[in-house]
């Protein structure tokens, strides 16, 4: 029988404390070296330069697996894009959620044109293998191009008032762009935001939709979902 990779081989600290170091930094605002104080409240003593290294090295490695519990997304699609200014540069990042807020997919582009729009359609298309029933954006003249020849046969709604859901998932993004002081590259934003999100995401349920107990019983189910795919992994 085949053993699972240890991803966390030649290490010097257990999975569990690099797992723990990873989820502190992405769910809650705060810089590597808070993550590196909060460790040594605990008796941790690490570098807030390994703690960078831990999220780098294990971050897209760990939301790529959260992606894969999450339950299917709805077929109501909200798209969206907003400037990023990366080293003075004018930057676009495009953004869809579905009906229930949850984040399907974010891309990081230096154009808002038509062949932009239609890159960020066939991403969302080829990591989700479904196509949606509505699509709901605002008024950009690109949705509408890239939209009639990518999936002509989906109703498309363009209406700012209509897109609320999409423009306020870009809050969580603003407030690390404002910690990070900016991203330092479009690479190093897309690397980021694709891990972010997903980790952020099931870190943070819709708490204004849910009872208090509900709300536990969510959160406790978050907490086992980390460490079964973050730890490590027993030989299959």
């Amino acid at each position: 029988m085949k053993r699972v990779p240890d991803p966390h081989h030649r290490h010097r600290f257990p999975a569990d404390i690099i797992s723990h170091a990873v989820w502190l930094y992405h769910p809650f605002c705060l810089s590597f070296r808070d993550v590196e104080l909060m460790l040594a409240v605990r008796g941790v003593v690490v570098s807030y330069e390994t703690v960078r290294r831990w999220c780098r090295k294990f971050a897209q490695t760990f939301a790529t697996r959260l992606r894969r519990r999450r339950p299917e997304p709805g077929d109501h699609w909200h798209l969206d894009e907003v400037f990023i200014r990366i080293r003075g540069v004018q930057h676009y990042l495009w953004r869809a959620v579905d009906q229930d807020g949850v984040v399907l997919d974010v891309l990081v582009q230096s154009r808002r044109n038509t062949k932009a729009a239609k890159r960020f359609f066939k991403k969302l298309l080829k990591g989700l293998r479904y196509v949606p029933r509505i699509v709901v954006t605002d008024q950009l003249k690109s949705y509408a191009a890239a939209k009639r020849q990518i999936i002509p046969h989906v109703e498309h709604r363009q209406s700012r008032y209509l897109n609320n859901r999409a423009e306020s998932s870009h809050q969580p993004t603003r407030q690390r762009e404002r910690r990070m002081k900016r991203f330092k590259s479009p690479r190093q934003a897309q690397q980021f935001l694709s891990a972010h999100r997903p980790i952020h995401q099931r870190s943070h349920p819709r708490r204004h939709l849910m009872s208090a107990a509900e709300y536990r019983a969510n959160r406790t189910h978050a907490f086992e979902v980390w460490k079964q795919e973050t730890c490590i992994r027993r030989a299959a």
